[in-house]
């Protein structure tokens, strides 16, 4: 296995060096926002579906964060229209992974629909730039998810769709099966009067409470985002980023349907209720939290990894990642894919007190092709749907290599990674001795 990196380094408002290290400064944060409809009309629809951006502005250097309920989302053409017509230097995607979009039912290609969609709400966002304030904070509490990788007396995991006489058909016993990141992330853009009109809510779990329904639906992000934007007076726009669940199932998921003629109902009150309860805990963060400084300082790094095939090593990944540093107090790891819940957990626990807010962006496009599934080590040894079933999965350990990465570019960020040789050379102290004391009597 061969790894390589390219380098996107931008540390923003004019930073200077001092001994080799980078010390950002601070200046004016200006900010847009917007949400555009992206249902197709020709659907059957149960709820809509969405984009939502954020642009930041730091001195003259554009990041564009588009929320999609979609599975997933990646456009060369996006990026390079979004660059030459808004000057967005930094396009990220951020996929709900929902499972109700189109894609599940129907026959009709709208990747070029929601492409102009996308670009429509990126040009919404800067037409309406202010100047804003940022602020973040955390909360855990008990988990709306659980590992679908269940382990079986044979000691390796299989799906939760895979029952036997122990484990039911998509645990309906909803059984925490863990670990998982309980923790919502939460990142607030106010106006200069302290109005709220940006929340991100950050929650690892795949957006699949609903699935096989045969209808549009944005599933519990949607939901949870309908209802933040309202305790808002929908003064807000509420984007969701997932995290990494690229193992973990909604406790609320309902059963499927077999097929469009299934005259089996989808119940969405569930997917409401796991909505209700993620928005009232990120709520409350949002409600909590306020700036330390209307001045603002973001470092950014770019970086990639090659990768090879787990069984078929003729094939190859090269993995882009971006890891963002705010006010020294926010650290952002973007990639995409979907991965495993405890490459998250492992992460942050590292970071521990380095920074106060360390929030992982899942199923984030930068550039590239997605790697698809990422299994931790030990979860792709345990096996099963995402971590040994397909034969053009990632190689093994990939996941904590992308991680450790994201790791020492933060260090790197915030200025304690020195870029040249360290000082070096002693000053030799004092010479000492042991000498022995006898009794002289």
């Amino acid at each position: 296995m061969k790894t390589y990196s390219i380098f996107l380094f931008i540390c923003l408002l004019f930073p200077f060096v001092s001994n080799g290290q980078i010390i950002p400064k601070k200046n004016k944060l200006l900010a847009g926002t917007a949400k555009v409809n992206i249902t197709p009309i020709t659907e059957p629809v149960h709820d809509s579906i969405y984009a939502r951006c954020l642009v930041l502005e730091n001195q003259e250097k554009r990041f564009a964060f588009v929320s999609v309920d979609l599975p997933g989302m990646e456009s060369d053409r996006v990026k390079q229209l979004c660059k030459e017509r808004y000057g967005i230097d930094h396009l990220l995607i951020c996929a709900s992974h929902n499972h109700s979009a189109p894609f599940r039912f129907s026959k009709t290609n709208y990747s070029a629909f929601y492409e102009e969609q996308v670009i429509i709400c990126v040009q919404a966002a800067l037409s309406g730039l202010f100047e804003a304030t940022i602020c973040a904070g955390h909360k855990s509490f008990p988990q709306l998810g659980f590992i679908r990788l269940i382990v079986r007396d044979d000691g390796h995991a299989r799906e939760s769709w895979y029952y036997d006489e122990l484990h039911s058909y998509l645990n309906r016993e909803r059984i925490p099966y863990g670990p998982v990141d309980d923790e919502v992330g939460v990142v607030k853009i106010s106006d200069m009067k302290g109005n709220p009109k940006v929340i991100l809510m950050n929650y690892a779990c795949h957006a699949d409470a609903v699935c096989d329904n045969y209808e549009v639906s944005a599933d519990y992000p949607g939901a949870a985002a309908r209802r933040v934007e309202e305790a808002f007076g929908h003064q807000v726009n509420c984007l969701f980023v997932n995290g990494a669940g690229g193992n973990v199932a909604p406790l609320f998921t309902v059963p499927r349907r077999t097929g469009p003629d299934d005259p089996l109902k989808t119940d969405y009150s569930q997917m409401e209720k796991m909505g209700e309860i993620l928005a009232y805990e990120t709520v409350k963060v949002a409600k909590a939290i306020q700036p330390q400084s209307p001045e603002t300082s973001i470092c950014y790094i770019e970086d990639s990894l090659l990768f090879t095939g787990r069984f078929d090593k003729t094939i190859s990944f090269n993995v882009h990642i971006a890891t963002m540093l705010i006010n020294d107090d926010i650290l952002i790891a973007l990639s995409p894919g979907e991965l495993f819940a405890q490459l998250a957990i492992d992460w942050k626990k590292k970071i521990g007190g380095e920074v106060a807010h360390p929030l992982f962006f899942g199923y984030t496009w930068i550039a590239g092709k997605s790697p698809g599934y990422v299994p931790d080590i030990k979860g792709a040894a345990l096996g099963g749907f995402g971590a040994d079933q397909n034969d053009k999965g990632i190689e093994v350990g990939a996941g904590e290599q992308l991680m450790n990465r994201q790791y020492a570019n933060y260090f790197k960020l915030s200025g304690l990674m020195r870029n040249q040789i360290g000082p070096s050379g002693f000053t030799r102290g004092p010479r000492w001795e042991v000498k022995l004391i006898t009794d002289s009597k």
